[in-house]
């Protein structure tokens, strides 16, 4: 067998949960690359003795397990290996912010060396599926930090005293060795500390983190992200050498995801001619909103043969019904010229009327 043929192999047995083949195959493994990859072989022998002992394959690479709620004994972070991802597309003034915070890490010894340290903690915020998740795992894959993620099920805890003491953990954990530290849902924990139905653990808890973001270590990075920045409290804010709102996507950010998702696939020459005019039909979408209509329509297009053109601008009307009377006009625009839907096709699609199709398409309201 050739080594690439092991991999469905493994796949399958690490998605059914089977050690016992895993263990076989990674043998096999190791005895038909030892000569040609020694390095890797090295390292897949370590998993397997750190495992077999009992212990996380991930002490193979110097990575210590997560601290635990002493009471459920549930781990408090979610810990993975740095995976190279390709870079999100954001706007230019977001990739500036990213592309400084690169450089910094990039010359490291030489700011340290002055008595200046690189960006070590960011606040990221905006509305759910804007990428701020995306842009945490991105910065872990360029500076091959080990990812962690807060577990809020298991940190907060209904115990006086029980989650500023889970956060601690989590924070000396991340501060003790190179890490990336992603504290999602940060207003669950980083509240105003003026809520009047608050006993003092709140209180705590921000305390907790004001104290240990005031000197966060230059070897690890620690993200905070938040769909609702107006929670948090004023003293946080501080904190953070940098702070980013990640917006909405504009038009040429749309744009540009779309070309992303469609590049190098079976529908790129039908769907380019018209993704200018989807990226305008796309407005107040967030990428997580596109990629989502992308893999819907590629699916229904696929399964039952339809255009991809249609496909794609129907599960974006889907998406959009009833948002505005704005949409409706350019959808009907739009499905009018380049896919001559008819108005009943049209009206079906939005739950409007045929009149009111008639309507949009002369610029006008469903009312008139």
């Amino acid at each position: 067998m050739k080594t690439e043929d092991f991999f469905p192999i493994l796949i399958r047995a690490g998605l059914d949960n089977d050690s016992n083949t895993i263990r076989a195959v990674a043998t096999k493994v190791i005895r038909k690359i030892k000569d040609s990859n020694p390095d890797i072989a090295h390292q897949i022998s370590d998993a397997l003795k750190y495992n077999g002992a009992g212990l996380s394959s991930a002490r193979a690479i110097d990575y210590f397990p997560s601290p635990q709620d002493v009471e459920s004994k549930m781990d408090l972070l979610i810990i993975k290996e740095p995976i190279e991802i390709e870079t999100p597309i954001f706007n230019d003034n977001i990739y500036k912010t990213i592309n400084v915070i690169i450089d910094e890490r990039n010359n490291f010894s030489k700011l340290m060396a002055l008595g200046l340290k690189p960006t070590s903690s960011i606040l990221l915020y905006g509305e759910p599926g804007v990428g701020k998740t995306m842009l945490a795992q991105y910065l872990s894959s360029v500076f091959n930090l080990k990812f962690a993620t807060l577990n809020m099920a298991s940190a907060v805890s209904s115990y006086l005293g029980k989650t500023g003491q889970n956060l601690k953990k989590v924070l000396d954990y991340a501060k003790s060795e190179p890490t990336l530290l992603l504290l999602d849902e940060f207003d669950a924990i980083a509240k105003k500390r003026d809520d009047s139905s608050d006993l003092g653990e709140l209180k705590r808890v921000v305390n907790v983190l004001l104290k240990e973001l005031e000197d966060w270590p230059a070897h690890s990075i620690v993200v905070a992200a938040t769909n609702h920045s107006e929670l948090l409290d004023r003293a946080i804010w501080r904190r953070f050498d940098v702070i980013v709102e990640i917006p909405l996507p504009d038009e040429i950010t749309r744009e540009n995801l779309y070309y992303s998702l469609f590049k190098e696939d079976l529908y790129k020459n039908e769907i380019t001619p018209l993704i200018k005019a989807i990226s305008i039909l796309s407005n107040n979408m967030t990428p997580a909103d596109i990629e989502k209509a992308v893999s819907k329509s590629k699916k229904n297009s696929l399964m039952y043969n339809n255009s991809i053109k249609k496909a794609l601008v129907i599960e974006i009307a889907k998406m959009n019904q009833g948002t505005s009377l704005e949409f409706n006009k350019r959808f009907c625009k739009l499905a009018k010229s380049e896919l001559n839907m008819t108005y009943r096709e049209m009206a079906e699609i939005l739950g409007k009327s045929v009149s009111a199709i008639q309507n949009y398409l002369k610029g006008g309201t469903e009312n008139e």
